[in-house]
């Protein structure tokens, strides 16, 4: 009696009975699923392999475009998203952070290699050629173009400031605009981790015979 009363009572949390979702339920960024782009991605990371989105199948993904010698926008995200990674504790190994330089000219792997892991030695820098980098910006409608720099010495890199957050299937389903913080981020990483073990034990109880192969998530 006890066994099959736990099973009622684990597929009432899953299916949700009904009620509805709650501040604590709502994501801080913007929720995109279903959109037509941030599909894919082919760039090497600073160890020298070459990566695509499904090589981190199972983890939650968060991608951010930016530049080594970016002086506010990148060290900020980064240092926010490595803060969310701590607070996190155990989850945090079920999350990788992938940032991607708009700035190949500068940006070589050796000097991604020193950077980004700088932040958090999980973190991995990706890396193109120009033309490659355009192609997986306008894949992600990120924008990016150069302006002189005051001094007239060199030059910075104007670009979209935002972190696009994939869940654990590979789907993309946040878009976070500059200046969320490390909170922000753990929680909206929480959510979609428990979305993602939700669906695992609804699954899991519809192959059983459990529930009905129909049941709905809220």
């Amino acid at each position: 009696m006890r066994a099959w009363l736990s099973l009622f009572l684990l597929c009432s949390i899953l299916t949700g009975c009904g009620n509805p979702r709650t501040p604590s339920d709502q994501f801080h960024a913007m929720d995109v699923t279903g959109i037509d782009y941030g599909r894919n991605f082919r760039l090497t990371d600073h160890t020298g392999e070459v990566r695509t989105l499904t090589d981190y199948h199972g983890k939650v993904v968060v991608l951010f475009f930016g530049y080594t010698h970016c002086p506010e926008i990148c060290p900020t995200t980064l240092g926010d998203l490595a803060l969310a990674i701590k607070q996190l504790g155990k989850d945090g190994l079920k999350v990788q952070v992938l940032f991607v330089t708009i700035d190949p000219e500068r940006d070589t792997r050796e000097l991604l290699a020193k950077y980004v892991p700088a932040f958090n030695p999980t973190f991995l820098g990706l890396y193109g050629d120009a033309a490659t980098t355009a192609q997986t910006a306008a894949e992600f409608r990120v924008t990016y173009n150069k302006q002189p720099a005051a001094s007239g010495k060199g030059y910075a890199m104007d670009h979209t400031a935002s972190a696009f957050i994939f869940d654990p299937s590979g789907r993309l389903r946040l878009y976070s605009g500059y200046g969320q913080r490390a909170d922000a981020y753990a929680h909206d990483i929480r959510l979609l981790l428990q979305e993602e073990r939700k669906s695992i034990w609804k699954s899991w109880l519809q192959r059983a015979g459990l529930i009905s192969q129909d049941t709905k998530n809220n």
